[in-house]
């Protein structure tokens, strides 16, 4: 397991007259999802078992918390692969990397490990099978995201980019009955349905993946607040502000008119949200770490929320296993104990 969630409520909250009436909801399923567990775990692995520096394109995934204590125990992130010194051990994040990318890494002899979720793996080549069927492909998503510039660059020629339903209508295609689309594995329920809808509309024959790429941790978490917004006066979403699945968090709450703040860490709430607020709900984007999660429960009960409960809207036991290079290095025994 990866050493960053911890047991939550294991910080002392601040000396504060606790009033039951003052309740803090805890979403579950919340924080670290499968793709994130595995890609953290393999570069603390890396680190363990290589010893720094271990390189790492990009943020390994999108928490400051997380990179920041990764770098203290001696990776390096670089934003462009040429930034790795030839030959060094390089791994790629779990937003995962084009072809051209790959290439590049090939052509400087660097010793690639891959912590690309699998969810994304699925999405690249869905991309490659489209593409290869002779269909212009349509892809979901923001376009300033690191998943969406490693999608895009397996078929860049035949690939468009939209971020809104309103960009729907300027898509021009060579084919419009050979038409498919594709989307960012972190988008919002919500917003990607209607972008698809004004697709459908444009491009009645356009055909979609045979399961939908939203992954199941970003529909979980979205699925968790909807469930509870109505109750509560304040959510709160632990995680940074260049995690997009945390953003959706926001956005979901707040289109259900209940008011949501994206917060780094406890020390990131300002004391006026709470303010005639007897009920806050706590979650955290699948990116987030609980030792996080347990820190903003402690700065609540620090001002006076005397109940905490957990709310589990529905179980979630997704794992993922081990890329090759990790388990030939550690050893199949090794991995079973983890």
């Amino acid at each position: 397991m990866t050493s960053f969630p911890v047991e939550p409520f294991a910080i002392e909250p601040e000396s504060a007259e606790l009033n039951p009436q003052k309740r803090v909801m805890l979403l579950k399923p919340r924080g670290f999802c499968a793709g994130v567990v595995r890609a953290v775990d393999i570069v603390r692995i890396a680190l363990e078992t290589f010893g720094a520096p271990i390189y790492v394109r990009k943020e390994i995934v999108h928490n400051s918390f997380v990179v920041n204590e990764l770098a203290e125990k001696g990776a390096i992130f670089v934003d462009d692969i040429d930034d790795v010194p030839e030959g060094m051990r390089v791994i790629y994040s779990a937003h995962g990397v084009s072809p051209a990318v790959r290439q590049r890494s090939k052509e400087r002899g660097l010793k690639v490990i891959d912590a690309t979720c699998p969810l994304v793996t699925k999405v690249h080549v869905e991309a490659v099978k489209f593409a290869r069927q002779g269909y212009s492909l349509v892809l979901i998503g923001h376009r300033d995201h690191d998943e969406i510039e490693g999608t895009l660059g397996e078929a860049p020629d035949v690939t468009q980019v939209v971020s809104s339903a309103e960009e729907v209508a300027s898509l021009q295609v060579p084919d419009p009955n050979r038409v498919a689309y594709l989307t960012q594995t972190t988008l919002s329920l919500d917003e990607a349905r209607d972008i698809i809808q004004a697709l459908k509309e444009k491009f009645p024959k356009i055909v979609g993946p045979h399961s939908q790429d939203i992954c199941y941790a970003t529909e979980n978490r979205q699925v968790a607040v909807k469930n509870v917004a109505h109750t509560a006066d304040l959510v709160l979403v632990v995680g940074s502000t260049n995690s997009s699945n945390s953003n959706r968090l926001v956005e979901v709450s707040r289109n259900l008119n209940t008011v949501a703040h994206l917060i780094d860490n406890s020390n990131a709430i300002q004391p006026s949200w709470l303010e005639g607020v007897s009920t806050v709900a706590v979650t955290a984007g699948a990116s987030a770490p609980e030792i996080l999660v347990s820190e903003v429960v402690a700065y609540l009960r620090g001002k006076g929320f005397g109940t905490v409960d957990e709310v589990e809207v529905m179980p979630e036991n997704v794992r993922f296993g081990l890329p090759a290079e990790i388990v030939q290095a550690i050893g199949p025994a090794a991995v079973a104990a983890r």
